[in-house]
């Protein structure tokens, strides 16, 4: 299946998916030393960013969210990827300054069940098996 979507932050990755149907905050909910969500009754709470597709609908909270992905790419803590059905501002930034590959306006529930993709942000596409 291969999904096309809008193009933020371009790049090229292929790795584990990592899904989740609620919003992420960079700041405050992943902890940017070692990548994992620290978000309390976040449905990702625990498990860690670091290396996947992190797909999810959007971000949320602080702007300095930016940053905290920023700095997480610094760390190699970042994710390979984001997935995002509607990419706000703090998420785009991130993504652009941190260099990592993001796309928009892809209908996430079609990759609830993925287990590996590959994200083209060159083309703004996702794909998997």
């Amino acid at each position: 299946m291969k999904l096309n979507g809008r193009i933020i932050a371009k790049g090229q990755a292929e790795g584990e998916v990592l899904y989740t149907n609620e919003g992420i905050s960079f700041f405050g909910g992943v902890d940017p030393d070692t990548g994992i969500v620290a978000e309390s009754g976040h449905p990702l709470e625990g498990q860690c960013v670091t290396g996947k597709i992190l797909v999810f609908p959007q971000g949320k909270g602080s702007t300095v969210g930016s940053y905290a992905l920023y700095r997480m790419k610094k760390q190699d803590t970042a994710p390979l990827a984001l997935v995002n059905k509607d990419c706000e501002t703090i998420v785009a930034v991130g993504a652009i300054i941190s260099e990592i590959p993001c796309i928009d306006k892809i209908d996430i529930e079609q990759l609830k069940e993925a287990k590996t993709a590959k994200v083209n942000a060159d083309e703004g596409t996702i794909e998997v098996d």
